[in-house]
Order: structure tokens, then C-alpha cells, then sequence
């Protein structure tokens, strides 16, 4: 069977292709990076001032919330919503609201009211000096 230049040249694309997925994905021997997420805040950057963070509430900065529901403890959480992804972006007083379906959490991450069933993903973060900075 003599195989024509098209499906030839289909082959060997498709083959390629294969090979290029597979090498992406990585082996259980070999674990492949996961990339850096452009934007994110590189660990020992300067997220914001502790002065900013209001006590008894929270600041949005970027893909973080820091909450300070005591005078000097400073937390952070992912503004990722567990319930469908959305960012939580509102802060009123004491809860981090998600704007999407309405979850709402405390300062501590933990579910207020749903449709959320799990708490929002603590980011580690470190004060230094009047700094909060990613740790």
C-alpha cells in the first residue's frame, strides 16, 4: 500500500503532536513545573502596609485578601471562591463576599453562608517591619 504525500504529511503532524503532549505532561518520575501564573506576587514581595489593613476587616490586594480580625495578626486567603472560582472582591466590615452567588466568609476564611461549603485557601503571608509580604 503506497501511502499519498497528504496522509503522509497528517501523520506524522498527528505523531508529533502525541509526543509533544506526553513530554508536557510529565511521568511520576519525572514531575512536570508548574508555571508561575503572570502577575502573581513573588514570594517576600510587599503586598501592602499592615496600616492598610484595616483591623476587624480585610483589603483586597491583587489574587489575595488579608484580613486582620485581631490588632496585628495579619492572614492571608486566595480571593478564589471554592463554590464556582469567582474572585471574592467585596469586603464588608467583617466578611469577604463573593460576588458571583453570594458566599460570604469571615476573617479567619471560614464559610459564613453558602453556596461555598469549604473556606477560602490561607496564602502564607509575613509582616516585616510595616510590611505584610507574601512568605
Amino acid at each position: 500500500m503506497t501511502l499519498g504525500r497528504r496522509r503522509m504529511v497528517a501523520g506524522s503532524a498527528m505523531a508529533v503532536g502525541a509526543l509533544g503532549a506526553a513530554a508536557a505532561c510529565g511521568s511520576a518520575d519525572t514531575p512536570s513545573a508548574a508555571p508561575q501564573t503572570p502577575g502573581e506576587p513573588a514570594e517576600n514581595t510587599e503586598l501592602a502596609k499592615t496600616a492598610d489593613v484595616p483591623v476587624g476587616s480585610a483589603l483586597v490586594v491583587d489574587d489575595i485578601v488579608l484580613t486582620q480580625e485581631q490588632p496585628g495578626r495579619i492572614r492571608g486567603f486566595s480571593t478564589v471562591c471554592p463554590h464556582a472560582g469567582c474572585a471574592v472582591s467585596k469586603v464588608t466590615g467583617a466578611e469577604l463576599i463573593c460576588p458571583c452567588h453570594g458566599s460570604s466568609f469571615g476573617l479567619d476564611g471560614a464559610v459564613i453562608t453558602g453556596p461555598a461549603h469549604g473556606p477560602l485557601t490561607p496564602v502564607d503571608v509575613v509582616v516585616r517591619g510595616d510590611s505584610v509580604v507574601r512568605g
